[in-house]
């Protein structure tokens, strides 16, 4: 063993090394253990598989394909020990066309930009029958029943308990209500593509083939309704049809996951290795939690390195050439694993690896007897490495090693881009140019002319939805009306279904779309909306230092939930202390009355009381017949003129429905309550109505 380590401590740290991601580190321990010439329990071709994980790890896949060639020759591979290949490869993809990372099963690298408004985050399909959860994030009503058995948390904010076991799904009133109307042929397309499903799983293929058909010609660009019909046919065994509409999905979401998986198995049915396994790369690439994408790979590797009995070899290309540039697989990836020289050398070696699988025997005791060859390779292998460390210096990293130059990512940009508009519908049932085939779903734009704001009205406030909120009933309000709401009665204002379960966590989350939809579509009305909000929370803020106590008379409660109050006015107050209780504002008050006059003063006030009125009276009637029809169904009639206007400690009633009719704002009536003289609440309303008469005059 002379002053080597024994081969199975070397393999022990290796793999530590490699667990560690020191891949360097593991590289160099693989080959020292390929130098021990003593006899060792661990077969040699099993160090070099370790070497050959550790080098394409580190970015040096031209010396990891040798390796692994050489496995492939003297033992027998598994496709589950293909494995680092398979990342390495998909990792390159990512980083030379500089995709960011998805998160775990999404299957989509589209950034929320990117997004169709309309799209479900789960199926990335059109939003059917949506539901919007508590944490405030919509999906499709169909997608949460199928996964909550597995996950009780929403899929986007990973918030728990969202998506609890025995909540009742229901469908957001407000969203499916638009939906319906703006886009009544994608709902149609939707509804059928779960009939379809449906049937599909009841193995009732050519009834669901016949849905997806009809679900097509609705909606041509929904890139879910090819991927899905794309399944259907493989299952027909129409391969040939599977592959088109894998295309199709492909060109309509070019970054889909699940739509290279489709055409990667289309491809696969078709005889297509080669094509095949650069869409599950690329699959992997997009999202390196799919699981089939990984398997799918490592198995058609497998079948390209290892040697098949009875099989023609002159079907096996090589596999530096297979990863060439095409459709998908922006780049070479023979450019990015070393020079041309090394390029040219590694492929005839592989070409004369290929050879050798030729006749190669099958017995079981010739894989012992090659022993002497293997380890004559490996030595020839390791007097070369001096040779490529200048060539693999700068390749030591997957960045460096994998990234292409910018010249070639422009000239694969613009081959991408002449394929995407040259693509034609392989659909018969469609006409041609049905499909916008710039690279991405056509999104679902709303006409002008369908969008109605006051299809996003609260039913509380009866104005445009701020802060909108859904209630688990689907019913949706504003915020504050809600809070409001729920302060006298824990049930929903619309369907009275109890909240009380909502009430008590105390937390509305505000509904991302709706809130998306009114910002995009009605951003106008949206900022005049937030305008009075804010000016109204501005009002509460400053609390009155005068105020008036108001007598309910009537209230009339309708079956929507809404209610009507008729009250009247009945005692004047100065605030002396304001505080804050339950949310709610309270006050310490004194009653304000009008201090009285007698004699000359009381004579003259009666001149001023009964020369006003007149003058008010005049006013009312000179205004237009509309007007005066609404005021009086709102206010009821002018009173009458007091004998004694003393007689109130308020004064006449005729004076507050006046200032009550008047255009006035707040700020401008509330000095008239602080009066405690009539004469000067009378002047005050005089000179109100001059003016009001003068404006008109003009």
């Amino acid at each position: 063993m002379g002053s080597h380590p024994p081969r199975q401590l070397l393999l022990q740290f290796a793999a530590g090394a490699l667990q560690a991601q020191n891949l360097e580190r593991a590289a160099e321990l693989c080959g020292h253990q390929l130098q021990v010439d003593a006899p060792s329990l661990v077969p040699e071709w099993q160090v070099l598989l370790k070497r050959a994980d550790a080098l394409a790890g580190g970015g040096r896949l031209h010396e990891a394909f040798q390796l692994y060639q050489l496995v492939s020759r003297h033992q027998q591979l598994r496709a589950e020990q293909l494995e680092k290949l398979v990342e390495c490869l998909a990792q390159g993809i990512r980083l030379r066309e500089r995709l960011p990372a998805c998160w775990s099963g999404g299957g989509s690298l589209l950034q929320p930009r990117d997004w169709d408004i309309f799209s479900c985050r789960k199926c990335q399909g059109f939003l059917f029958e949506p539901v919007s959860l508590p944490c405030g994030h919509t999906f499709c009503k169909k997608c949460l029943e199928r996964d909550r058995a597995s996950e009780s948390h929403c899929a986007l904010c990973k918030e728990e308990g969202s998506l609890a076991a025995g909540q009742h799904l229901r469908v957001n009133v407000i969203l499916s209500n638009l939906l319906a109307k703006w886009f009544p042929g994608q709902v149609k397309a939707s509804q059928l593509r779960h009939e379809g499903n449906f049937l599909y799983k009841e193995k009732k293929l050519q009834a669901a083939l016949q849905k997806y058909n009809e679900a097509v010609s609705l909606a041509p660009n929904d890139h879910l309704l090819y991927s899905n019909r794309s399944q259907i046919n493989s299952t027909l065994k129409s391969y040939e049809d599977a592959l088109h509409d894998a295309e199709t999905a492909c060109r309509l979401q070019p970054y889909w996951s699940k739509g290279h998986l489709r055409k990667g198995q289309a491809l696969a049915n078709v005889g297509k290795i080669e094509e095949s396994l650069r869409e599950f790369l690329f699959c992997l690439a997009l999202d390196f939690g799919n699981r089939t994408a990984k398997s799918e790979a490592q198995k058609l590797l497998l079948s390209l390195f290892s040697p098949i009995p009875g099989n023609a070899q002159e079907h096996l290309p090589d596999i530096l050439q297979l990863l060439s540039p095409h459709s998908r697989l922006k780049g070479n990836l023979l450019n990015s694993v070393g020079s041309a020289d090394t390029s040219h050398n590694l492929q005839r070696l592989l070409k004369v690896n290929v050879e050798q699988k030729k006749s190669f025997p099958a017995q079981e005791e010739q894989k012992m007897s090659d022993c002497g060859s293997l380890k004559k390779s490996i030595q020839m292998l390791e007097s070369k490495k001096g040779c490529s460390e200048d060539e693999n210096k700068h390749a030591s990293a997957p960045e460096s090693a994998l990234l292409i130059s910018e010249k070639c990512s422009l000239l694969k940009r613009k081959h991408c881009s002449e394929e995407m508009r040259s693509a034609e519908v392989p659909c018969k049932l469609m006409k041609k140019g049905a499909i916008d085939t710039k690279g991405s779903s056509a999104g679902h734009c709303v006409p002008f002319e369908f969008v109605d704001p006051s299809d996003l009205d609260c039913s509380l406030c009866m104005r445009l939805f701020y802060e909108p909120v859904t209630t688990p009933c689907g019913h949706t309000f504003c915020l504050k009306c809600l809070e409001r709401c729920l302060d006298h009665n824990a049930k929903c204002p619309l369907c009275k279904e109890g909240l009380s379960q909502c009430l008590a966590l105390r937390k509305y989350c505000k509904t991302v779309l709706m809130e998306e939809l009114i910002a995009k579509y009605l951003p106008e009305e949206l900022t005049e909306r937030r305008k009075i909000y804010e000016e109204e929370i501005a009002e509460l803020s400053k609390f009155a230092d005068y105020g008036c106590i108001l007598e309910i008379r009537n209230v009339e409660f309708f079956a929507d939930g809404r209610s009507v109050v008729d009250s009247i006015g009945k005692r004047r107050f100065k605030v002396i202390e304001h505080s804050q209780r339950d949310g709610y504002n309270t006050a310490d008050i004194e009653y304000i009355e009008d201090q009285k006059v007698q004699g000359e003063n009381y004579a003259e006030l009666l001149v001023l009381h009964d020369s006003v009125y007149d003058q008010a009276y005049m006013w009312f009637n000179s205004l237009k017949q509309p007007l005066k029809s609404r005021i009086l169904s709102h206010f009821g009639p002018m009173p009458a003129k007091d004998p004694d206007p003393q007689a109130s400690p308020n004064g006449p009633a005729w004076c507050w429905w006046v200032l009550a009719v008047l255009p006035l704002e707040s700020r401008a009536q509330l000095p008239f309550l602080a009066m405690k003289s009539m004469k000067d609440r009378l002047n005050g309303i005089r000179r109100v109505l001059t003016f009001m008469s003068r404006t008109r005059s003009r």
